[in-house]
């Protein structure tokens, strides 16, 4: 039933912890399956591509994108390539982020990153190869049957949009061209909107979309997406100032060294801590129409400020 909208506004017991790891789990083992073999390309480009790619991580992209089918009232597994199709376009951006000409990491995951292990060159390819990728699987029709061709267009367009240089690369131009300048709060705001936030919040809604949603829901979904991507942000600029990098699978204090813009860096730790919670607050009020079928959304929004990794 398209849209899943009640007055009421009820979340039962619910395990965070399951509901990700179960989650995890699925999406984990879908990588795999829609992952190339070595005898479909050059051994080492593939090497390359799984092991970024099946390095760990959270799959919070992909969970979104699945939790937000089921607030809708359809079925995660039905939106799984597209789930996976979003892990697939930010695994490729971490690549290129870990790269010596943009933020020159040697560790992700607390792995050494693709550079490291396989030289520039291979691991530029590997992250275009996992660009090209998601895109192959999300316009593949036989792996979602029976989707209506105009949500896959449209889905495939949005994240095309959010990952391009009007969201994703174009925040990350913005990233890059303010180290060691002077900007403002708003400035740093446009720029997370479309370096951290565009992606979080097409995950959303595409899985929202996939399902059927209705405008209504919809447009709630999508202010969902927008706030907790600012959010995730703002805790990603704390964790990199004060995280434990045995956690975080990554080193601290790069982000200061470089002499970017940060959330912490102009507001301050508890200033910014407080923010956080406040967009918290903010993307679960945009869910209060929603029944428990969004019992996992209000979740994860109160655990992205709590993470420690």
């Amino acid at each position: 039933m398209p849209g899943r909208l009640r007055e009421k506004n009820v979340t039962p017991d619910f395990s965070l912890v399951a509901y990700l790891n179960e989650r995890k789990t699925l999406v984990d083992g879908a990588l795999d399956r829609y992952l190339p073999g070595e005898q479909n390309g050059p051994s080492v480009i593939v090497q390359a591509i799984r092991y970024s790619l099946l390095a760990g991580g959270k799959r919070i992209r992909p969970i979104l994108c699945l939790a937000a089918a089921e607030a809708i009232g359809g079925d995660a597994e039905a939106v799984l390539p597209a789930a996976c199709a979003l892990e697939m376009i930010h695994t490729y951006s971490l690549i290129h982020d870990d790269l010596p000409a943009m933020d020159n990491d040697d560790y992700r995951r607390g792995k050494p990153t693709s550079h490291k292990v396989f030289g520039e060159g291979i691991a530029i390819l590997a992250g275009d190869a996992l660009l090209t990728e998601a895109f192959r699987l999300l316009t593949n029709r036989e792996g979602m049957p029976g989707m209506p061709p105009d949500r896959l267009l449209d889905v495939a367009r949005e994240i095309a949009e959010a990952a391009g240089h009007c969201g994703m690369v174009g925040g990350q131009v913005q990233d890059i061209r303010a180290e060691g300048e002077e900007v403002g709060l708003e400035t740093l705001y446009a720029i997370h909107r479309r370096k951290t936030g565009a992606l979080l919040r097409v995950s959303i809604r595409a899985g929202a979309i996939l399902a059927g949603a209705g405008e209504e829901a919809l447009a709630g979904l999508s202010d969902y997406g927008g706030k907790i991507g600012l959010a995730f942000q703002i805790a990603d600029d704390i964790l990199n100032v004060e995280g434990d990098p045995l956690l975080i699978g990554k080193g601290t204090g790069s982000d200061a060294a470089r002499g970017k813009v940060t959330f912490p860096a102009l507001m301050g730790i508890d200033a910014s801590r407080a923010r956080a919670a406040e967009l918290v607050m903010e993307a679960i009020s945009s869910l209060a129409s929603f029944d428990d079928g969004a019992a996992p959304l209000r979740a994860i929004a109160r655990y992205i400020p709590e993470r420690r990794s």
